[in-house]
């Protein structure tokens, strides 16, 4: 499975667990602002990101204090996540 379809998989997962009310992840726009869209509060990033990370074998330890605030939309997060996610070899 190619990188980047593995890394929007995992991605829409984990967002959908943590939004209240749960939207189902096929159902989640990829290019809609998190937080004006869906409501995700800044704890739930936190949460939803070191899951998608850990769940993709990508260290969070790559993206510093900045790129985690301009991760957007979901379409932020499985693009960051998919240029670290080809060097894990995962």
């Amino acid at each position: 499975m190619p990188d980047t379809q593995l890394v929007e998989e995992a991605a829409r997962a984990q967002l959908s667990l943590v939004l209240i009310p749960e939207v189902e992840p096929e159902d989640l726009d990829l290019d809609a602002d998190m937080v004006a869209a869906y409501g995700l509060t800044s704890l739930n990033k936190v949460l939803f990101l070191t899951e998608v990370c850990e769940e993709t074998e990508v260290d969070l330890a790559h993206f510093t204090e900045h790129d985690l605030a301009v991760m957007r939309t979901l379409r932020d997060v499985t693009d960051a996540l998919t240029r670290h996610h080809a060097t894990t070899g995962a």
